[in-house]
Formats: structure tokens, sequence, C-alpha cells
């Protein structure tokens, strides 16, 4: 849909100019509120004309690009960039032809921008926000993000704010989507921590399953087993993916040591004592993931009652 309506505007602008012409040869009389009608028209011909081109090249370049931009987060990108020079180069000419006063528009652009700073500082740090997102990438589309108090998926970038599909919220838990949907100007991108659960160059994050067990335990019997059962269930995907963390850490002055497979640490309660196994996982999987370790973790401690007590009582 989108070439078609861009021949169509182009046709649309052709058809401007051809009246354009017709106008000036039929030598057109009258005027209105002191201007030629003539004269009126050959303005708002010559407006309609290059609006309805700059609207066609930008349909048919749009659909080009996004043809040739297999990633679904670029496209978006591509899109909003080429929506916002066109329409800019559009508005420029068309007031330049209404005006004829190519050097006095830029000088009352000029003013009028500055004026329009106080008065509308908020949508235009907004704006510069999207700028920023553009250039420096703290998140895209499709990346799971944290800013303030707001959890979510990105759905879209616009020039004045960015939409989130909320994840957690007052509604549900455990990393799962509540069906709204989170507005948040891109302003608060200058100004407040973001944190990004899938970037491009490494969509994992480390995770933690806990599970508490009495001092009576084997605990070498029980970190062998919860570290067993985890590297059976996801122990190869895990080191593929700690190959890409370590070329990434590379490239950066930070010296970290980090274990290809699954660990488990232990931590010391009151009356019980906590392992908690430490893996890498994706974002959208994490919940079931865990769920699915903590099962296997169980059956198998439960296999061995000899070797594994659990505490006694509620206070857990």
């Amino acid at each position: 849909m989108s070439r078609p309506l861009g021949y169509l505007s182009l046709l649309l602008a052709g058809l401007s100019t051809l009246g354009i012409v017709a106008v000036q040869r039929l030598g057109i009389t009258g005027s209105l509120d002191g201007f030629a009608l003539s004269f009126l028209l050959v303005k708002l011909l010559s407006a309609l004309a290059v609006g309805f081109a700059t609207y066609g090249c930008y349909r048919l370049v749009n659909n080009a690009v996004q043809r040739y931009t297999p990633d679904k987060r670029r496209k978006q990108d591509a899109r909003n960039v080429l929506r916002l020079a066109f329409g800019l180069v559009g508005t420029f000419a068309a007031l330049g032809i209404l005006t004829q006063q190519w050097l006095g528009l830029l000088f009352s652009l000029g003013v009028v921008g500055f004026a329009v700073t106080f008065a509308l500082q908020q949508p235009l740090f907004s704006l510069l926000g999207w700028v920023y997102i553009m250039v420096k990438r703290p998140y895209q589309a499709g990346d799971r993000v944290a800013i303030e108090s707001s959890k979510g998926d990105v759905v879209e970038v616009s020039f004045l704010v960015t939409t989130l599909w909320e994840i957690n919220g007052e509604l549900v838990s455990s990393n799962q989507p509540s069906g709204r949907t989170i507005t948040l100007p891109n302003s608060v991108v200058l100004s407040s921590h973001v944190k990004n659960y899938t970037q491009e160059e490494f969509p994992f994050v480390w995770n933690e399953l806990s599970v508490q067990v009495a001092y009576e335990t084997d605990f070498e019997f029980a970190k062998e087993t919860m570290r067993a059962v985890a590297d059976d269930y996801l122990g190869d995907e895990m080191a593929d993916r700690i190959g890409r963390y370590r070329r990434n850490l590379d490239a950066t002055p930070v010296e970290l040591e980090v274990q290809d497979r699954p660990t488990v640490n232990v931590v010391q309660g009151e009356s019980w004592v906590e392992f908690r196994l430490r893996y890498l996982v994706h974002p959208r999987r994490g919940q079931r993931v865990k769920n699915e370790l903590y099962r296997r973790v169980i059956q198998a401690f439960n296999e061995s009652p000899d070797r594994v007590s659990f505490p006694l009582g509620r206070n857990r």
C-alpha cells in the first residue's frame, strides 16, 4: 500500500504543476484582499505540489528501505528518521515557495525556534532524547528495559515518547506481561537510569535459583546435584553464550572471571543454608527456566532423603 500511495502523491504533484502552468497561460484576472487571484492560485498549487512530491518521495524511499531491511528494529528507526527528514525538508520548501524569502525564512525560523525553545521545553527535551536514543542506543524496539519504576518490552520509539508493554507492575509478578502499555517521554533517558535486559550485543542476563536446606544436609552432594541438574538442562547452551560474553568483556577494560557452566554459592541462615544456583538465561525465558530447574532440583533432592534435609517449621 505504501508504494501505490507514493506514486499517487507524485501524480498529484505533477497535476498541481500542470495547474500552475495552466493558470499562468490562461491569465486569470481578479483579486482577493488586494492580491491577484492568479498569484494566489500559483502559490497554492506550488505548496500542494511540494507537499505531494515530498510525501510521495517519502513513501517510495521508506518502502524501499523497509523492503531491504530485514531487522524489525532497524525498520522502525529508519521510518522515524525518514519521516522527520522529509517533514523538515517539505515544510521548509513549502514556506520558501510561499514567501520567496529564503534568507528571511532562515532568520525567521531561527527567531521562532528560539522562542519555541522556552515555550515547549518538555517536547524539545523529548525530541533531544529521541536523538540520543538513535545515536547512543540505550535501547531500541524489541528490547526489555526498566526505566525508573516502569519495566516492559519496547513496542515503539517515536519522536516524543517510548511505548512499553508492561512487565510485572501491580497486576502480575514473576516477569509476566500485565497487558497494559506504558508511555514514557523520551526525555526520561537524559535524567534516569535505563536498564536494558536484552541489548543487541548480548541479550542474556544472570539469574539465580535459591533452595533452602537444613544444616544436616551433605553440602557437597547438594551443591554437586544442583550443578549437575542445571548443567544437564542448559549447560551447553550456556557455554555458547559465555563465549559471546567473554568477547564483549575483551572489548572493555573490565577484568572478570566467568564460569562456563552453572555454579552454586552458599549463604548461611539462622536455621538453614541457602544454595544459590547461578546461570545465564534469556530474560523472556527466565521464569520458565527457573520453574523447570526448581522442579528438577527438588526431584533430585527427594531421591536422596538420607543426604538432603529441608528446614523444619514455617519460618523459612
